[in-house]
């Protein structure tokens, strides 16, 4: 008697759009060929000061690979509080992590309409985790954004980029520049980015152009002067920046 052939829902080829996904703002040159860059590889690193559209740009590449089907859903994921400790925060997950994801849920906002999106946080298909929830979970089919990365550890980005599971990309956004760990050389975030050099699928992309006023430039280099002569510009209220990117 012959066997059955076991079929899995998962690997079933998904209807793709015909025509490409409309997005409110267009990706200017230097975007798009890093949007390709990134389709190419299994893991990509977005570098560049504040305002060089890294989140913008990741945002692009999810949405767009969720509305053409070639993915099931969008993980969102970035440091938050100290140590993770999220939990004495009021309200239920969502809640307690709509302050660090706002700046990400405006960037999707800007490419796309506002109440499909909202549609989409709430059928849980864009799905927000934090770092500290991420251990044990592999996520397939789908795309990975991490955010903030300058701000993750080596064990905390040891661990999420081992959560890559089959038929999923991630896309890892941070800037060097503006760790706000006590010791820089705890950030995950360079060490990751020195790697692709020699990680095959492993792509590292430093964005350059400025999407905000052009005084940001000129802020941004002002301050580093600063940092390179030795001079401390650190303040007690200076960890906590939400919209950075």
């Amino acid at each position: 008697m012959a066997s059955k052939h076991h079929t899995d829902d998962v690997y079933r080829p998904k209807r793709i759009p015909k025509n490409p996904i409309k997005f409110k703002l267009q990706l200017n040159a230097e975007q798009k060929e890093a949007k390709q860059a990134i389709l190419d590889n299994t893991v990509t690193l977005l570098g560049g000061s504040a305002g060089s559209g890294k989140t913008l740009l990741a945002c692009n590449v999810a949405l767009d690979g969720l509305l053409r089907r070639q993915y099931d859903k969008i993980i969102i994921t970035r440091p938050t509080v100290s140590k993770e400790e999220i939990g004495f925060l009021p309200g239920d997950l969502r809640e307690k992590m709509d302050p660090w994801v706002q700046p990400i849920y405006q960037n999707f906002f800007q490419l796309y309409d506002k109440v499909k999106i909202e549609k989409l946080i709430e059928d849980g298909k864009i799905e927000i985790v934090p770092v500290s929830f991420m251990r044990g979970r592999t996520f397939l089919d789908s795309m990975i954004i991490v955010d903030e990365a300058q701000n993750v550890t080596h064990e905390q980005m040891e661990m999420i980029t081992s959560r890559l599971g089959l038929r999923s990309k991630m896309m890892v956004c941070g800037d060097a520049q503006q760790t706000d760990l006590k010791k820089k050389s705890d950030s995950g975030f360079k060490f990751l980015y020195a790697a692709a050099r020699k990680i095959k699928n492993l792509e590292a992309i430093t964005l350059t152009t400025n999407h905000r006023n052009e005084i940001v430039e000129d802020l941004l280099e002002y301050y580093q002067e600063a940092v390179d002569k030795g001079i401390s510009i650190i303040t007690s209220g200076s960890n906590n920046y939400n919209n950075r990117n």
